[in-house]
């Protein structure tokens, strides 16, 4: 019979219809199929690209600390003693009685009329002190509150920056607080230490640092490093001199 032979060739022609229906009808029309498979499989094993790391700048180097007292930025300190130790600044003038060296009396003249300005009354205290005057105080402190203590609130001779002529205690006018830490909270020290930097000056011995300048809080003492110093510390929130010159070990 013929029915089964034209029913099997029936089939293998549908099936072969369905695969040609499957199939892209050209070379041309195959190419889009096979580039979306490649980059599908290409998307599977290509590794992740590795990010640019972001360049960190580095910290600029501390200039190095000048040991020439003429030079207004000199460091002294505990650690760096005047060179001679028996210094004596040339060119000394007086502010209100006492005296200083002629750059930053003009620039602590024009400190205290700008603070009387603004209802802040600043008188000077003690300025220039010579090797032996810095002698005599250090041993009467010592002798009073033994040398320890006294080492935190004197210099010894020859390692005083008042020996400089680059530094003036200052106080109120009124006599409040004088030479002592509660002047910090008085109008003439609330303004010495937000405008003193505008000078040249530097509270030296700030609250808090006592572990880095070995003295406790002074904020009468008002040291002049002149503007560029004293406008790169203000701007970049260094505490101290010692900060300035990298003498502070990191932790």
């Amino acid at each position: 019979m013929s029915y089964p032979r034209r029913s099997a060739l029936a089939a293998a022609l549908a099936g072969a219809a369905l695969l040609i229906t499957s199939l892209p009808a050209s070379p041309a029309a195959a190419a889009p199929l096979r580039t979306a498979v490649a980059v599908s499989a290409a998307s599977r094993t290509a590794p992740a690209p590795t990010p640019t790391p972001t360049p960190v700048a580095a910290k600029p180097t501390p200039p190095k600390p000048p040991r020439d007292p003429r030079n207004i930025g000199v460091l002294v300190n505990k650690t760096h003693p005047l060179k001679p130790k028996s210094y004596v600044p040339k060119g000394l003038v007086r502010v209100n009685g006492q005296r200083m060296r002629a750059e930053p009396a003009k620039a602590l003249t024009k400190l205290m009329r700008d603070a009387k300005r603004s209802g802040a009354r600043i008188v000077t205290v003690s300025g220039y002190r010579s090797y032996s005057t810095q002698k005599a105080l250090f041993a009467r402190y010592t002798r009073a509150y033994g040398s320890a203590y006294a080492a935190r609130i004197s210099a010894r001779p020859g390692y005083s920056e008042h020996q400089t002529g680059l530094t003036m205690d200052v106080g109120a006018a009124n006599g409040a607080c004088r030479l002592g830490s509660c002047f910090g909270n008085t109008k003439a020290g609330r303004w010495v230490a937000k405008n003193a930097w505008k000078y040249g000056y530097i509270v030296r011995y700030p609250k808090g640092q006592e572990k880095v300048t070995g003295y406790t809080y002074e904020p009468w003492h008002l040291r002049y490093v002149g503007v560029k110093i004293s406008t790169a510390m203000k701007k970049g929130k260094i505490p101290t001199l010692e900060h300035y010159y990298g003498q502070v070990k990191r932790r």
